[in-house]
């Protein structure tokens, strides 16, 4: 393992910084992309009034989200980087394998915590206690894992873009400036990966979004009932035509860019730091 990348502990908890800072800070921006994407239309959802509802639910899963992330994403390219002869070669593959490993992996904490949030930020409830009781009771614990196969079908997809993009960004840059990226320079590169990679897969986030504002009860109170990414996609392209499916696209993409500027960006000073002041520098 090479120093300079740090280890897993100094890994796992710089994404949690890296989490909680772009999840706190960008929040105003997810929840109108949210409301863009409800079935019950933005004024309905709540228009601008109350965009940091939910901010306390994006907060509590932001942290272990991202650290698992990260760990999972960082042991992963190591194991596989360590197996494989030519990593250069492969480097594109190892990226996808690694990163969809970490978003399989953080998707346990991150949708419930997306379900409560979601189901906030459209005003369905006005406290956390309310829509985490109101869930347990009506679905069940399975209700709080309600869309996660959507959810994993929208994160690998964009995962899979935004990661070997971000690394092969960091590499090049890196082979042109005869040094290792700075991370000022790598949030930069996170930011335009990021874009990218939100923009294509904006149809996978609709649907999550509707299935996730969906609940078992939906047809007995006569609202629409999502449930199956293909079904959904189907039906919304169906119902409301295919300029549905990119719902929310400006303030995805602009989330999501500078999001990926601040989320990487914040990671790689953080790993930095760490390395550099010797914290948390056992091996793990």
């Amino acid at each position: 393992m090479s120093k300079e990348q740090g280890n897993l502990k100094q890994a796992l908890v710089a994404g949690a910084c890296a989490g909680t800072a772009v999840d706190t800070a960008l929040f105003p921006l997810d929840t109108i992309k949210t409301r863009l994407q409800s079935q019950h239309g933005f004024l309905a959802s709540g228009g601008f009034r109350g965009i940091y509802s939910g901010l306390l639910t994006a907060v509590i899963g932001s942290a272990p989200g991202a650290s698992l992330f990260f760990v999972t994403y960082e042991a992963t390219k190591r194991l596989l980087g360590a197996t494989v002869d030519n990593t250069t070669q492969y480097a594109p593959l190892i990226h996808m394998a690694a990163a969809s490993c970490g978003e399989t992996v953080a998707c346990t904490v991150r949708v419930p915590t997306e379900v409560i949030k979601q189901r906030m930020q459209t005003k369905q409830f006005k406290k956390t206690s309310a829509a985490v009781s109101n869930v347990l009771r009506t679905e069940g614990i399975l209700g709080l894992y309600r869309g996660f196969l959507s959810t994993v079908a929208r994160e690998i997809p964009f995962t899979c873009i935004q990661f070997p993009l971000y690394e092969y960004f960091k590499r090049r840059y890196a082979v042109f400036r005869g040094r290792r990226t700075e991370p000022y320079e790598a949030a930069l590169m996170g930011s335009f990966a990021g874009a990218i990679a939100a923009a294509t897969t904006t149809p996978l986030d609709v649907c999550k979004t509707r299935i996730m504002l969906s609940s078992k009860h939906s047809l007995a109170n006569n609202k629409k009932h999502y449930d199956g990414i293909v079904s959904t996609m189907k039906r919304v392209a169906s119902e409301e035509g295919v300029r549905a499916l990119f719902s929310g696209i400006g303030p995805r993409v602009m989330w999501i860019s500078i999001g990926g500027s601040i989320f990487l960006g914040v990671y790689e000073k953080a790993l930095k730091t760490f390395v550099q002041l010797h914290v948390l520098d056992e091996g793990f």
